[in-house]
C-alpha cells in the first residue's frame, strides 16, 4: 500500500510539473490569462493554466493507481465537469448562472453515479438522513465549498497552500481509519498541488484559475463527505468544518459583511481575509504565512477532536470562527496594525560583522554545493539497495523525457533538468536510504556528516546571497514544517515515520538544486548530465 501511495503521489507530481512549462507558453494563444484589475495584486498578465496541470496529473494518477469503482468514476467525472466550466470561465468570464450550472451538474454527478451524500447530520448520528434531504444538502455543500476555495484564491500560493493543508489532514485521518479509497483519491491531488505550488508561490509565475480553485474546493468537499460518512468510518460530519477551515470562514465573513452593508453577497470587493491582513500592514509574503498558520491550526484541531462528540465540535467551531473573524475585522479597520507600522519595523540583515559577510563566505557555500552535491548523488547510485520494477520503469521513462527535452527543446532545458533532478533524487533516496542506515558505522557516520554539511551550506547560501540567487517562499517553510512534524505524528507505523525524515532530506536536496540552478544558469547541461546519470543508473540497476 505504501508503494502505491508513493507512486501515485510521484506520478501526479511529475505530470503536473511536466505540463506547466508548455501550458505557460500556450496560455496566451489559448487566451487563458489573468489580467490585472482593481481587486488583483499582480500588475502583469499571468497564465491561469495551473489548474489544468495539476488536475490532469491527479486524474491520470487516480486512473492508474486508484480503485476502479463507481466512487472513483463519479469523482473523476464531477471533477472533469467543474474543471471544464472553470476553464471556460477563465477564457470567457462567464456569468454566475452558467458557473453555478456547472457546479450543480458536477455535484449531481457524484451524488447520482457515486452515491456520495451525507448520510447523517451533526447531533443525529444514529438517525439516517432521508435521501430527499441528504441529496440537496450534499449538492449545496459541494457548491458552497467550490465557491469558498475560489474566493480565497486572491494571493500567490494562498488557495493552493490552504488546499494542501486540508488534503494532508484528510489523508492522515483516512490513514487512521484505514480508508484506502479516500487515501488513493487524496494523495494524487497532494502531488499535483505540490507540483503546482512550486510555480505559484510569491511571486507567482502561474495561477490555477477558476478551473483549478473550483476543482480543489469540489474535491475537498467530496473527500470530506467520504471521510465522515457514518457508514464508512468513525468520524462525525462536523469535522468537515475544521478540515475546510479558513475558506469557509472567509466566505461566511465576507458574505455577512456585504449583506450588513446592503450589498449583494455575490459582488466582488476587497473584504477578504487576505485583503484585511495586507491593509493592516502585512506584506504579501507575511499575509500568506499568517493564513497558513491559522489553517494548520484548524486542521490540527480536526485531528484532536476526531473522537469527540458534536456537542463539543460544533460549539467550539463557532467560538473559534467568531474569534478569528473578529480579529480580521479589527485588522481591516486598522485597530491592530496599520500601514505605517510596517514601514516602522526594523528589518536589518546585518546581524553579523562585515568580515562574515565578505565575498569569501558568500561564495564558499555555493561552490561547496556545486562540487559536493553532484558527487554525493553519483556515489549514492552505487550504494546497495534493490530497485523495484515500478521505480525502474518510471526512472527510465523520466530519463527519456529529460533526454528528449535537452536534445530538442534547449529553451526549456532548465525545466527538464529541474524535473530530472527532483524525480531522480527522490527515486534514488527511496531505494537506498534504508541501506545507508544499515551500513557499517564509519560509512554511516560519513554519510550523516556529509549530508549535515550540505544542509549547513544550503542555509548559508540562502542567508548570505538570497537576493540574487534563491529566495525562500511560504511553500518552503510549509514543507519544512510538515517534514519535521510528520515523523512524530501519533499512530504512524515505523516505515511511515521514517518517511518524514526521508522527506526532510529531500527538501535539503531540492533547496540545493534551486540554488545551483540559479547560481550556475550557464551550467544547466552539466546538471542535466547528473540527472540523466541517476535516472539511467536506476533503470539499469533494476535489471541487475
Amino acid at each position: 500500500m505504501n508503494n502505491i501511495l508513493f507512486l501515485s503521489f510521484m506520478t501526479s507530481l511529475l505530470i503536473c510539473m511536466a505540463l506547466i512549462p508548455p501550458l505557460r507558453l500556450l496560455a496566451g494563444r489559448l487566451q487563458i490569462m489573468d489580467q490585472p484589475g482593481e481587486r488583483k495584486v499582480h500588475q502583469q498578465p499571468v497564465p491561469s493554466v495551473g489548474g489544468i496541470a495539476f488536475a490532469l496529473g491527479a486524474f491520470a494518477s487516480i486512473l492508474w493507481w486508484g480503485p476502479k469503482d463507481n466512487t472513483t468514476l463519479s469523482v473523476l467525472l464531477g471533477g472533469l465537469i467543474i474543471l471544464g466550466f472553470g476553464v471556460w470561465d477563465d477564457r470567457a468570464n462567464l456569468g454566475y448562472r452558467i458557473k453555478l450550472l456547472g457546479q450543480l451538474v458536477a455535484a449531481l454527478a457524484v451524488v447520482i453515479i457515486g452515491g456520495i451524500r451525507f448520510e447523517s447530520i451533526p447531533f443525529l448520528l444514529d438517525a439516517d438522513l432521508p435521501m430527499w434531504i441528504g441529496i440537496p444538502v450534499t449538492v449545496f455543500f459541494l457548491v458552497a465549498v467550490s465557491n469558498a476555495v475560489n474566493l480565497t484564491d486572491g494571493l500567490d500560493g494562498l488557495a493552493g497552500g490552504l488546499s494542501f493543508l486540508t488534503l494532508c489532514g484528510i489523508a492522515y485521518l483516512a490513514y487512521l481509519s484505514n480508508d484506502s479509497t479516500v487515501l488513493l483519491l487524496t494523495v494524487p491531488f497532494l502531488g499535483g498541488v505540490l507540483g503546482f505550488l512550486r510555480y505559484n508561490t510569491y511571486p507567482a509565475r502561474i495561477f490555477m484559475g477558476d478551473g483549478g480553485s473550483q476543482l480543489l474546493g469540489f474535491i475537498m468537499g467530496v473527500l470530506a463527505i467520504l471521510l465522515t460518512d457514518s457508514n464508512r468510518g468513525p468520524f462525525s460530519s462536523s469535522l468537515a468544518l475544521f478540515l475546510l477551515g479558513l475558506p469557509f470562514l472567509d466566505t461566511l465573513g465576507v458574505s455577512a459583511q456585504r449583506l450588513a452593508e446592503g450589498r449583494s453577497p455575490f459582488v466582488g470587493d476587497r473584504k477578504h481575509i487576505h485583503h484585511k491582513l495586507m491593509a493592516a500592514g502585512l506584506s504579501h509574503y507575511e499575509a500568506v504565512m499568517a493564513i497558513y498558520a491559522i489553517q494548520a491550526g484548524m486542521v490540527g484541531l480536526a485531528y484532536l477532536l476526531r473522537w469527540q462528540s458534536d456537542t463539543l465540535i460544533v460549539p467550539l467551531y463557532f467560538v473559534i470562527a467568531g474569534a478569528v473573524l473578529s480579529v480580521f475585522m479589527a485588522a481591516g479597520h486598522g485597530l491592530i496594525l496599520n500601514p505605517a507600522s510596517q514601514s516602522a519595523r526594523i528589518r536589518s540583515g546585518r546581524r553579523f560583522p562585515d568580515v562574515l559577510s565578505g565575498p569569501w563566505l558568500r561564495n564558499l557555500p555555493i561552490r561547496f554545493l556545486a562540487a559536493v552535491v553532484p558527487l554525493f548523488l553519483i556515489a549514492t547510485l552505487f550504494f546497495p539497495g534493490q530497485v523495484p520494477q515500478d521505480v525502474g520503469y518510471l526512472s527510465t521513462a523520466v530519463f527519456a523525457i529529460v533526454l528528449i527535452g535537452l536534445l530538442f527543446l534547449p529553451r526549456l532545458a532548465p525545466y527538464f533538468v529541474r524535473g530530472g533532478l527532483y524525480m531522480g533524487s527522490t527515486f534514488l533516496f527511496y531505494v537506498s536510504d534504508a541501506s545507508w542506515m544499515q551500513a557499517v558505522p564509519p560509512i554511516r557516520m560519513t554519510y550523516l556528516v556529509l549530508f549535515g554539511a550540505i544542509a549547513v551550506m544550503v542555509l548559508l547560501s540562502m542567508r548570505f546571497d538570497s537576493q540574487s540567487r534563491f529566495q525562500t517562499t511560504p511553500l518552503d517553510y510549509l514543507m519544512v514544517c510538515l517534514a519535521i512534524i510528520f515523523p512524530f505524528l501519533p499512530e504512524l507505523h515505523a516505515d511511515l515515520a521514517g518517511f518524514g525524515l526521508f522527506a526532510a532530506k529531500l527538501i535539503v536536496l531540492f533547496f540545493s538544486f534551486e540554488l545551483l540552478l540559479n547560481a550556475f544558469s550557464d551550467r544547466v547541461k552539466q546538471l542535466g548530465l547528473v540527472s540523466l546519470w541517476i535516472l539511467f543508473g536506476l533503470g539499469v540497476r533494476m535489471w541487475l
